[in-house]
């Protein structure tokens, strides 16, 4: 497979948060049907894309743009987040998800600490973090225990389920 992780230029924009929101989409209404509601909606991808420290990549295979990744790189305290990353949608189970997230992992060799969530309901993210990257699950928001700093609804109430994940890196 010809890949190759690139920084995001902005005449891939349009196409980029396109197809992100596809993947997002897609992957809500798998497991709960068919909505109106936009899933991430572009200001979240913007906040995303617009965070401190936030570098966008984009996954390219034989020429094409078939996923990619926001991350969140704070060099003092080497706390990095992954903010988003997706696979285009009709390209999953091919390996590219794994591609983008080890291809970050040596781009940033100097992290101590990678974190991330997603949706309790996205069982296919969770074994992705957990038995393929080698996260661990260190929280899990609700209702009862919801996110900090969580702005305004995400995947409806925005407190029906996020799991936190950390990789604590080995540094050598």
């Amino acid at each position: 497979m010809d890949f190759k992780l690139l920084l995001v230029e902005n005449e891939d924009l349009k196409q980029y948060k396109e197809d992100l929101q596809e993947a997002f989409q897609k992957g809500f209404e798998q497991r709960y049907g068919k909505t109106d509601e936009t899933i991430l909606p572009e200001k979240d991808i913007e906040e995303s894309l617009h965070a401190e420290g936030a570098i966008a990549y984009k996954a390219v295979v034989g020429g094409k743009m078939v996923g990619g990744a926001v991350v969140s790189i704070d060099e003092g305290t080497q706390c990095n987040e992954l903010e988003l990353l997706f696979v285009k949608y009709g390209v999953q189970s091919k390996g590219i998800g794994k591609k983008i997230w080890f291809e970050l992992e040596r781009l940033y060799p100097k992290t101590k600490v990678w974190k991330t969530c997603t949706p309790y309901f996205e069982k296919r993210n969770i074994h992705f973090y957990v038995n393929v990257c080698g996260f661990q699950i260190v929280e899990f928001f609700h209702e009862k225990h919801p996110m900090p700093d969580l702005q305004d609804d995400f995947i409806g109430d925005g407190n029906e389920g996020m799991f936190a994940f950390e990789k604590k890196m080995q540094l050598e």
